[in-house]
């Protein structure tokens, strides 16, 4: 096999079988209450194991980096042993996986917090909605956010060591890595962008500033499990939520060279998946490498042939599949031999149980079914 996304690839102590990812999804499938991870979570993730890597579901650090209804935690002893489930499965199936360390930030509901008010850099409104599910009907649906409150100081101080806390229960846990989620308009991004960045503190204002939240994350983080363990998911070009930014480009851009610093071991590029999205400049991607030397993700609505140019043309060394890999629990094997795909229930992904979840095949399975 000669397709650039095939090759093997050396990522810190790790080889990579292959250069196909599991995007980190969202599917609250957790046991309740507590956002416990479970048996069919593990069963889940050992059916996509032979992706050369795979990010688990944004995890939350702490009970106020929750924003959605039964999306997993990684804070308690039971999240943790939960989790160990996972790993052991993942690991007896030959896989490599790494947990999405998560704080929403203002992206949050009422009903999570018990003064009613999500924290963020500032007051601003994200103007959007998050998936909750009603405790009296146990349907789920999309509500708007509150405005969220300004955190203080030495609040940031406390999230940032529960970043380092939640990586190092990750490791305790079995987890080959992490990969913290600076992106799509949670807590990390609010920092890095003047629309929902206000403060007048060490933590807004400038560029420099505003970075300095995302760079103190990180190194707490490397500080901890190693930066050969650490990744980092950022999205340079997404404007929903009210987050967007002329100044964000350069921003990340100066992050990508104080993540050279820390010496972390991806960057991972959230790219927008809608139809009319923004497109990533190629220049932008010839930035990205000459500002940071480790390896690139990128994910965004790519197929195998999209995923075959990115590689190929050295521009992202991984591509992390997300819609493609929910109904293809063996994507990698499909995409290396030109197999037929198999189209998800979308009434399914958020919530509920093995349906739309455990219940999809392998094409080898399907085929002797």
């Amino acid at each position: 096999m000669t397709d650039a996304l095939f090759q093997p690839l050396k990522m810190g102590t790790m080889t990579l079988p292959n250069r196909v990812t599991l995007a980190p999804m969202t599917r609250a499938r957790t046991t309740q209450p507590g956002n416990v991870p479970n048996a069919m979570m593990a069963e889940y993730f050992a059916q996509r194991a032979s992706a050369g890597l795979m990010i688990t579901d944004a995890t939350q650090i702490s009970p106020q980096g929750q924003g959605y209804s039964f999306t997993p935690g990684i804070h308690s002893p039971e999240q943790i042993a939960g989790w160990k489930l996972v790993t052991n499965a993942v690991h007896k199936a030959d896989g490599r996986i790494f947990l999405q360390l998560w704080h929403v930030g203002r992206m949050s509901h009422e009903s999570f917090h018990a003064d009613g008010l999500p924290v963020a850099p500032s007051a601003l409104s994200p103007d959007a909605q998050v998936w909750v599910v009603d405790p009296e009907t146990g349907l789920g649906g999309m509500v708007d956010c509150p405005m969220p409150r300004a955190l203080s100081n030495s609040e940031i101080k406390d999230v940032i060591e529960d970043f380092r806390q939640g990586a190092a229960n990750a490791i305790a846990a079995g987890f080959d890595g992490v990969e913290i989620h600076g992106a799509n308009g949670y807590l990390i991004d609010e920092f890095l962008r003047t629309s929902s960045n206000h403060r007048t503190d060490e933590y807004g204002g400038s560029q420099e500033n505003r970075i300095r939240f995302l760079q103190e994350v990180t190194q707490a983080v490397a500080n901890e499990v190693g930066p050969e363990r650490t990744g980092i998911r950022l999205s340079p070009y997404i404007t929903q939520r009210n987050m967007a930014d002329d100044e964000i480009i350069e921003v990340i851009l100066k992050a990508a060279q104080e993540l050279e610093k820390i010496g972390i071991v991806y960057i991972h590029l959230s790219e927008a998946d809608w139809d009319d999205a923004p497109k990533v400049p190629e220049q932008f991607r010839h930035d990205l490498r000459a500002a940071y030397s480790g390896k690139i993700i990128v994910a965004g609505k790519y197929d195998k042939a999209r995923g075959e140019q990115i590689t190929s043309a050295g521009l992202a060394d991984l591509v992390a599949y997300g819609r493609p890999f929910l109904a293809n629990p063996d994507l990698a094997n499909r995409y290396a031999n030109d197999l037929p795909l198999a189209d998800f229930d979308g009434a399914t992904l958020f919530g509920g149980t093995e349906v739309g979840y455990t219940d999809y095949l392998a094409y080898s399975d399907k085929v002797s079914a």
